[in-house]
């Protein structure tokens, strides 16, 4: 799994996390020109101006408290600080049956390839998986996701395009009680014609939910694409005054040197990187593990 997490890194550790390693060799002391290199290599990795800022004060402060004295020291206290930023509660047990998953996210950004990652996870657990096809507003998504649930042995409820989203998660969530399904899976629309609400829609199908289970949906999943950097963290914000956002999915990790994003998507969204996408295959998925994440992006060639 590491070696996987580790090549899945590789463009970011070449690009920024490698020039870290550099530089703390390169110096002899810890002082502020040490400092300020950290800074601007975080910053052009994605990490955030703000995450980054917050980061190097740690540094600061922590080097004084612990009377750190070589760069390797600090080089310790960093990643020590970074695992912290990562650091996500626990995962709970999931007790609901149907859980009931809604995930939104810009078109664009792996999300129907996503799903099936997910759904491919649960059926390696053994469950029953159902699809709920509910974006609507784009004939070609129906249809993806309907060919990932033929591959997949999964259920799939859909509509036709330009149907109501709210009334075929409706109907999906009526045929998991019916058939005892163990999770159900909504797929939302990323973007709607100009006369639609976004949002709106996406609070109507979170209401539909919890009318239909009350306290669902369980989770709500976030998918955003690693390329798209700090863009995607704005990006995401709107997604999280709309619907209550508790997990993240990023994507395609493995073709961008912004993983460093990860960092920042905590920080400024208070909401933890739950799941990671290295390429294209079913196989391509982890649950985020922060220490191994940290390895690979630090890991040596």
């Amino acid at each position: 799994m590491l070696g996987k997490i580790k090549q899945g890194l590789k463009k970011t550790r070449e690009n920024v996390f490698s020039k870290l390693n550099n530089v703390f060799s390169a110096h002899k002391k810890i002082d502020e020109d040490l400092l300020e290199e950290i800074e601007e290599i975080l910053i052009t990795g994605d990490v955030g101006v703000d995450t980054t800022m917050e980061i190097i004060e740690h540094l600061r402060q922590q080097a004084k408290r612990q009377k750190a004295e070589s760069p390797e020291d600090l080089q310790k206290i960093l990643k020590e600080e970074l695992s912290r930023q990562l650091l996500a509660p626990p995962e709970e047990s999931v007790t609901h049956r149907p859980y009931v998953v809604l995930v939104v996210g810009v078109n664009g950004t792996g999300k129907t390839t996503s799903i099936a990652k997910l759904a491919h996870h649960y059926k390696q657990q053994g469950k029953n998986v159902l699809l709920a096809a509910a974006d609507t507003f784009r004939a070609a998504a129906i249809e993806q996701l309907d060919i990932w649930a033929q591959r997949l042995g999964c259920e799939i409820i859909k509509h036709q395009p330009g149907a109501d989203p709210a009334a075929v998660v409706f109907d999906a969530l009526t045929a998991a009680k019916a058939r005892n399904v163990d999770y159900v899976i909504i797929d939302t629309a990323g973007r709607l014609h100009t006369k639609v609400n976004l949002m709106s829609e996406l609070s109507k199908i979170y209401r539909v939910i919890d009318k239909q289970i009350p306290g669902a949906p369980h989770e709500v999943i976030l998918v955003i694409d690693a390329g798209n950097g700090q863009n995607a963290v704005n990006q995401a914000r709107e997604f999280v005054k709309a619907v209550k956002v508790n997990s993240i999915f990023l994507t395609k990790l493995d073709g961008t040197a912004r993983g460093g994003v990860v960092l920042s998507i905590k920080r400024q969204l208070g909401i933890p990187v739950k799941y990671i996408g290295l390429g294209e295959k079913m196989t391509d998925f982890e649950l985020f593990n922060p220490q191994e994440f940290l390895e690979g992006l630090f890991a040596k060639e």
